[in-house]
């Protein structure tokens, strides 16, 4: 499997390292290096990337505050030549943090975390039967087995051990027996995305947005403060 990455640093010398240690990664293929954080905030819009490289001390905005700005599908391995800010680095999801200077066996330590979750996402991804807009997953429910097409899904809601599926094609939601997090693992990132603790909405299906919530029909779905970044990111993209 392939990763593409790109890196981000404001000192010269760490850019060409890092390229350096890419180039002889072989699952690794650089997409982009930037001299700071706005500078990468165009070119990963233009070209996104599966791996991100981030210095976290920067001029004008730093990596922290960056990495709220990227992509959800992009993951991110934090440089960094404070220890102290490791413990924030896992506050924003990140795989690992590397501490400057950074050798090529903790980069290719942190690179092989990195391929380990994508490859783990993509078995996940496979439970989902890709046949053009035919996708479909199976959940269990009233000791039934039910096929659902991933097209006609609204939004799911989480509850305790439960999650209420919003079909379009169904007057009422499908129950199943299984937690929110689990059945988000295995829905494809590019189409669902998180916008509540107790909530996951289809991109595609939102229609409406007022006060902070998105509305699907009576219905109003809230928007956390943890997950507004992400679906802010979504919109811009898609904004004209």
């Amino acid at each position: 499997m392939m990763l593409s990455c790109a890196i981000v640093d404001d000192e010269p010398l760490a850019l060409d390292l890092l390229e350096t240690y890419v180039e002889k990664t072989p699952f690794l293929q650089i997409k982009g290096k930037y001299a700071s954080a706005v500078e990468a905030m165009k070119g990963l819009q233009e070209q996104p990337v599966d791996l991100l490289f981030l210095d976290i001390q920067m001029p004008e905005l730093d990596g922290l505050e960056f990495s709220h700005m990227v992509i959800p599908e992009t993951r991110i391995i934090f440089t960094t030549a404070f220890e102290q800010y490791a413990l924030d680095s896992y506050r924003v999801n990140a795989l690992d943090y590397l501490l400057k200077p950074i050798s090529y066996r903790d980069f290719l330590e942190a690179s092989n975390k990195a391929l380990q979750w994508f490859e783990l996402k993509n078995a996940a991804d496979g439970t989902v039967d890709s046949a053009g807009d035919d996708e479909y997953i199976y959940v269990k429910s009233e000791y039934k087995l039910i096929q659902i097409s991933l097209k006609d899904i609204l939004y799911i809601e989480g509850l305790k051990d439960y999650v209420k599926i919003y079909v379009e094609t169904e007057a009422r939601p499908i129950m199943s027996l299984m937690s929110l997090k689990s059945l988000e693992e295995r829905l494809p990132t590019s189409r669902f995305l998180r916008v509540h603790r107790s909530y996951i909405v289809q991109k595609s299906k939102i229609r409406l947005i007022d006060r902070g919530r998105i509305v699907f029909g009576k219905e109003y779905i809230p928007i956390s403060d943890s997950y507004k970044q992400d679906l802010q990111t979504y919109l811009n993209n898609k904004t004209i």
